[in-house]
């Protein structure tokens, strides 16, 4: 019962060494709300699936900082994304605009899904005719009968069992 307590204050703990260092934060609580809300628009490019505002990584670090720089400068929010994109690349944002450079980044998913609509119909499609279409063979009609046939010789006939006294309960 005495470890849920302490395993609170260690993750606590845990939590307060990861963030970052509080001596970097700006000291204009607009502008840090400025940076954190640029912090979370910006991905981690060592992470890639965080925005620098979560990761730990060193890079993320850097990254909080050259924004809080810029930031502390002036910069409005449109120049500090255009820098990181100029720096690292579209990727480097989480919402990336739409131009003609990622454009199948944008319409990517929707032409997948599309396309597999696409070939699910047509699949479909195919089958479904194909089974209307198809009858059996001369061949595969008298294959069939002995096939019947023979499972009627194996089905147990429950008359026969009742008249050896087997029962059903």
């Amino acid at each position: 019962m005495r470890i849920r307590p302490n395993l609170a204050v260690l993750a606590a703990l845990f939590c307060l060494a990861a963030a970052d260092d509080p001596a970097d934060r700006l000291h204009n609580p607009a502008q840090e709300a400025r940076a954190r809300s640029l912090f979370r628009e910006t991905r981690c490019l060592v992470c890639q699936g965080e925005s620098i505002d979560d990761s730990d990584a060193p890079l993320a670090t850097d990254l909080r900082r050259v924004i809080r720089q810029q930031v502390a400068t002036g910069a409005s929010d449109s120049r500090v994304r255009a820098f990181l994109v100029g720096r690292y690349g579209d990727f480097v944002l989480f919402r990336p605009p739409l131009d003609w450079d990622n454009a199948l980044l944008w319409t990517g998913p929707f032409l997948v899904a599309l396309g597999g609509f696409a070939w699910l119909g047509f699949r479909h499609r195919r089958l479904w005719h194909a089974a209307d279409n198809k009858e059996l063979s001369a061949a595969e009609q008298a294959r069939l009968a002995l096939l019947l046939k023979a499972s009627d010789n194996l089905t147990p006939d429950l008359s026969s069992k009742n008249a050896a006294g087997l029962t059903e309960r």
